[in-house]
């Protein structure tokens, strides 16, 4: 019996049944799309088996597909996101956007593209991505189907990076109005050559970004408040200096009423920034939205002329940001 991850029993597969390659692409759609539907999943979304489960004969093409582009889900903390597959809908509105950002259609195989927005009303349209694999069938015919698992592993893990990526593009897209200097110091003489010196400038910084953003949008009938909660989102480059920004009390340097960061910040690092001296500070969800028209669904056929089979997998999703005001670009220098 060869027992695999996606599939039970692929002995029980019949490739000449037409009925019996339908139920599998059931079962590799639902795999393909459980990370985007299951929160649980995403917690888990690459527990990879170690070499020592597999016959030596697909060692060397386990070892290929699963070093895979890692990706995170931070980005769904940060916009709201809205299930649509069950709708009939090309999009979704934001009301009253005075400044923002937002995907734009991408031919098959075109990168992520990004446009500015304004206007009391806009729509929000699902941007169509795919991309394709191909194999020898000869793989099936000697029953390797750890290799074919590993491949719709690659694919699945590939198609949630890129969806990771573009909306990580949007919040990298920020103009220029968004950026926050490195603040000075507290006290101001203390020298630079402070154990803390640079902590307690990530510290200021990071309180001057939340009070400018509780600022900014105070008025907007956002119902924030000063308890309201941020997300700091940073590449993993600065997480030593986040992680210990957010952690330090200086009351012996900056008088005993200093307790480090004054507001409810949640860190969340990535390895999806282009940036590695930037990080943001965001009011997350309100007008930064995000939707899933169609979870990723492969749909396949047997290329005769290649003795191949083709898998070709698409998924549809929105995603932006209506106010730029919920977020701060900081410098860390």
């Amino acid at each position: 019996m060869f027992k695999g991850r996606i599939v039970k029993d692929w002995d029980k597969v019949n490739f000449a049944d037409r009925s019996s390659i339908k139920l599998l692409e059931g079962a590799v759609n639902y795999f393909l799309s459980a990370p985007f539907e299951n929160k649980e999943i995403k917690k888990a979304i690459q527990q990879f088996g170690q070499s020592g489960d597999f016959p030596a004969s697909v060692l060397e093409i386990l070892e290929k597909y699963n070093v895979t582009p890692d990706y995170d889900l931070a980005f769904e903390e940060i916009f709201d996101i809205r299930d649509f597959t069950g709708s009939n809908r090309n999009g979704f509105k934001i009301l009253d956007v005075e400044s923002g950002i937002t995907f734009v259609e991408v031919p098959v195989g075109g990168s992520a593209k990004l446009a500015k927005m304004a206007g009391e009303q806009i729509t929000v349209n699902f941007a169509k991505y795919g991309g394709g694999l191909q194999w020898d069938r000869t793989l099936i015919d000697d029953k390797e189907y750890w290799t074919l698992e590993d491949n719709a592993i690659a694919f699945r893990n590939r198609a949630a990076y890129d969806r990771a990526a573009a909306f990580y593009a949007l919040i990298e897209a920020l103009p220029n109005s968004c950026n926050l200097a490195w603040q000075a110091p507290v006290p101001a003489a203390l020298s630079n050559t402070d154990a803390n010196y640079a902590a307690i400038r990530d510290i200021e910084t990071i309180n001057a970004a939340c009070q400018a953003i509780l600022t900014d949008c105070r008025n907007k009938g956002y119902g924030i408040t000063p308890n309201s909660k941020f997300v700091l989102l940073a590449p993993i480059q600065l997480r030593a200096r986040i992680t210990r920004a957010l952690g330090l009390l200086n009351a012996s340097l900056a008088g005993a009423n200093f307790n480090g960061v004054l507001y409810n910040v949640v860190p969340r690092f990535t390895m999806m920034l282009s940036a590695t001296n930037k990080f943001y500070v965001c009011l997350p969800k309100i007008k930064a939205k995000g939707g899933n028209r169609m979870n990723l669904t492969i749909f396949t056929r047997f290329e005769e002329t290649q003795y191949s089979d083709i898998a070709v997998g698409w998924m549809r999703f929105g995603g932006a940001i209506g106010d730029v005001e919920q977020f701060k670009r900081c410098s860390s220098a």
